[in-house]
């Protein structure tokens, strides 16, 4: 067998799960999982497009910047970004996202799956003030699925192992590596310049 096609064909590899991998899911928020995402500084939102392609999007702030509404709903702050909208567009399409929730030295992660509304709502808006600074919109997420997931994953990667860390000599610049892949001619533009630049515009 090389090219496994059926669930069938899956399964003759796989065992069939039980207990707690399936206990474990739940389809609203509760105490444990709501102290999760208020210890979160960063998530992956992923996304769907009509064609089928999928996207997953890097969201980071302080702990905390997700915020729970209720049991079945939580709120994330858009912020400035490349503004290419592809999230964002795809939402508008096919609201069903995914989101993966961690925590810098758990090795456990919160998984959340469920659907989207993109708001624009001056008291959602006011919630996320930070720095004078308002964001743009507001994803509501409408939460129907929700559970941990394993630890297996980070520890193998050694994610939050300092020791697993490299110089950042190891690859090039990202604006270098952005040159290389559009074959662009612009100036190149330093790690420090562009940070720097960034920082303005981080809210």
């Amino acid at each position: 067998m090389a090219h496994i096609q059926t669930i069938d064909q899956l399964r003759t590899h796989y065992a069939e799960p039980k207990g707690r991998p399936l206990t474990k899911q739940l389809d609203r928020l509760e105490p444990h999982s709501k102290h999760f995402i208020s210890l979160a500084p960063f998530l992956v939102l992923s996304s769907s497009a009509p064609s089928g392609l999928q996207d997953a999007s890097p969201r980071g702030e302080g702990p905390g910047f997700v915020q729970v509404i209720d049991d079945h709903t939580v709120a994330i702050p858009d912020r400035p970004g490349n503004n290419r909208l592809d999230t964002l567009s795809n939402i508008l399409q096919n609201p069903q996202i995914g989101l993966l929730f961690l925590i810098p030295g758990v090795d456990e992660t919160l998984r959340i799956n469920g659907q989207a509304e993109i708001r624009d709502d001056s008291d959602l808006v006011d919630l996320f003030e930070v720095q004078n600074k308002k964001p743009k919109s507001v994803l509501l997420v409408h939460v129907e699925e929700v559970y941990l997931h394993c630890a297996k994953a980070l520890m193998r990667s050694k994610l939050w192992n300092i020791d697993a860390q490299i110089e950042r000599t190891q690859l090039p610049t990202a604006g270098q590596m952005m040159n290389d892949q559009s074959k662009s001619h612009e100036p190149l533009e330093s790690d420090e310049v562009m940070k720097a630049r960034y920082k303005k515009v981080l809210f």
